[in-house]
């Protein structure tokens, strides 16, 4: 696992945004995991930027995204179809046909979930998988508890999880009680992990997710058993890890390494 932090949020969307593009220059169909929150929406700008002003070619890219609230159908404004579309999809040029997103509205949960799990096999795994990171620690929809060896399915969500989502709904009570997700162990066979966290109140759950033990309480701290991921941070999301001078040291210190 290997830490990057830049001054600002900006920055460290920047920084990750040249990790996922130097996948695609290499690998024109590369196969991208997505994810949704505030959190990846400066990566998503900047990826788009790339895009609009610099070439950066999406147009055999095949992309998954990591979860969808239950019930809430794609044109709803706070499904995740709607989010990617507005947020990502619409400024780049994925084809429609590449872009898979969970269903939270399929009658059969448990065929769709296999369903999903396959499809990403057959287009050759996930190549780079985006991620956030819930303040309790939590990856995609894998609430504290899930296994570390979890498959596509259907999760009932946290109340911690509920509450945090909350401001993106009129209230509470709207937020959806359950979502299909990735399970951690499908996330653990992603080729390379981008995770992204900003702001003081990630501190913590970064905090205990690169320096902690591994365990499901925590369901981030299962990055640790993966060999390419990298932990993209602004100074706040990295103001509780005790070994922030040696990430600092091993930046600086890298061949090649940008000065973010």
């Amino acid at each position: 696992m290997e830490v990057i932090i830049s001054k600002t949020s900006e920055a460290m969307s920047k920084a990750a945004a040249l990790e996922v593009a130097d996948v695609l220059n290499t690998k024109p169909n590369a196969v991208l995991g997505l994810a949704t929150g505030s959190t990846p929406l400066g990566l998503y700008k900047e990826l788009a930027r790339l895009h609009k002003e610099e070439g950066l070619n999406f147009s055999q890219v095949t992309t998954f995204n990591l979860d969808e609230y239950v019930g809430l159908p794609g044109s709803h404004s706070q499904s995740y179809h709607y989010f990617m579309h507005e947020n990502f999809f619409k400024h780049v040029n994925i084809p429609t046909q590449n872009t898979f997103i969970p269903s939270g509205t399929t009658s059969n949960y448990k065929a769709f979930c296999a369903w999903y799990e396959q499809r990403i096999a057959d287009c050759g795994g996930i190549d780079v998988q985006i991620l956030g990171i819930g303040t309790d620690g939590h990856i995609a929809f894998n609430e504290p508890t899930s296994s570390l060896q979890s498959r596509t399915r259907l999760k009932t969500l946290a109340e911690s999880t509920i509450d945090d989502n909350a401001r993106f709904f009129d209230t509470r009570e709207e937020v959806p009680i359950y979502a299909i997700t990735m399970g951690v162990g499908t996330i653990l066979e992603s080729q390379r992990i981008v995770l992204l966290a900003n702001g003081k109140n990630k501190a913590k759950a970064i905090a205990e997710a690169v320096e902690g033990p591994i365990t499901s309480m925590n369901t981030a701290s299962a990055l640790q058993m993966h060999g390419s991921t990298r932990v993209f941070l602004d100074d706040e999301a990295a103001s509780e890890l005790k070994m922030r001078e040696y990430y600092d040291w091993v930046r600086d210190k890298k061949p090649g390494a940008p000065q973010l």
